[in-house]
């Protein structure tokens, strides 16, 4: 009787967890902590979304839900400059306005019109502050998840976090895993092709021209700068400053720094050219202008970080740096073995188009 009544306890147990779950599944939701560290429910695997803010969309092009898409911000409908995400999906560019978007929109109130006029299921949104999100989802009625990059204009962990939030909203997990593993394995590559370089052997280098919330000249630079960093370059920034972080260099610091070898970012070489133009004594006085070792790099920070031209810019570095390590690697195919691996397409000749041949010498007349 006793072993009787047991099973009746375990057959009923069984029963209740069989109706909760179909009545999870009925529901068609998922509840899932955002970047931000909100409980947030949305709807499972939802057919219309829209990204709001730095580096949104990026992401979902990288998951390859851009069909999902059902409206785009201002700044992604104009000239897709040093954007390889839109070069790579430019149907993107014709669907419907959400708003103006770009740098000053960050963690500001979106175009609440514009975007219920597209009746999203849910928002993406990027480096928006907790309360403001939770604000903005009472408004809309529609669930808002945050999603980070981390540190600006460089490459942060966190991102991974963004990826695989969006991935479980999209049922697009087995796709995040295998972006994640992309990064880290190109990562892991290039550190172990520069690994065996002796620290007394490499040039000091500098990066100049790097944007920052617009174009920017030569004083423009960054510490601890990914494309250098995973092919450990002696970054003579990093010898003014430890923080991670932007920074604009005094011209007396960086004539003291005289760095053997200059890498321009794209986005601010004409800049950088227009002042060799007005300022030849300055530049003269550097060894790396003095030796033409000054290189272009393709801008990776635009509208946060492209990760996939961070990539790029780095296999550029390293074959540089190290021809012989770099020997075997082509930098065209490389960069679209990138390109089309993360965003589906292989774009290099339209980067190559508005920055031409990446790592190509500068060519500045003194």
């Amino acid at each position: 009787m006793k072993t009787r009544f047991i099973i009746v306890i375990i057959f009923m147990g069984l029963s209740i967890g069989l109706c909760d779950r179909t009545k999870a599944s009925d529901s068609k939701t998922v509840t899932i902590v955002d970047m931000g560290k909100r409980s947030v429910t949305v709807p499972l695997n939802p057919k219309r979304i829209v990204c709001l803010s730095a580096g949104a969309l990026r992401l979902i092009c990288y998951l390859q839900a851009t069909d999902r898409v059902v409206g785009v911000e201002d700044i992604e409908k104009s000239r897709p400059y040093a954007r390889p995400y839109i070069l790579a999906n430019p149907e993107l560019t014709k669907l419907p306005r959400i708003g103006p978007g770009g740098p000053g929109s960050i963690n500001k109130e979106p175009d609440l019109e514009a975007i219920l006029n597209v009746k999203p299921d849910v928002i993406f949104i990027s480096y928006m502050a907790p309360h403001n999100a939770d604000e903005l989802q009472k408004k809309l009625g529609i669930p808002v998840v945050i999603l980070t990059y981390g540190r600006f204009a460089s490459f942060d962990d966190l991102v991974y976090g963004s990826i695989r939030v969006a991935a479980s909203i999209l049922d697009k997990d087995k796709r995040a895993e295998e972006v994640i593993d992309f990064i880290e394995n190109a990562r892991c590559d290039l550190a172990l092709r520069s690994k065996d370089c002796k620290e007394s052997q490499k040039p000091s280098v500098y990066v100049g021209a790097v944007g920052y919330k617009a174009a920017q000249g030569i004083e423009s630079s960054y510490s601890s700068f990914s494309p250098m960093e995973w092919v450990g370059a002696k970054n003579v920034v990093n010898e003014v400053s430890k923080k991670p972080d932007h920074i604009f260099i005094d011209r007396e610091q960086l004539l003291s720094l005289n760095p053997s070898i200059v890498f321009v970012d794209g986005g601010g070489l004409n800049m950088v050219k227009q002042d060799t133009e007005k300022r030849p004594e300055f530049y003269k006085g550097l060894k790396a202008f003095q030796n033409k070792r000054v290189y272009v790099l393709y801008p990776f920070n635009h509208y946060t970080t492209n990760i996939d031209t961070a990539i790029v810019d780095a296999y550029a570095v390293g074959k540089i740096l190290y021809p012989e390590k770099f020997s075997d690697v082509d930098l065209p195919n490389k960069a679209d073995e990138i390109y089309d691996f993360l965003l589906g397409k292989p774009v290099y000749k339209k980067m190559e188009l508005d920055f031409g041949p990446l790592g190509r010498q500068a060519d500045f007349k003194l």
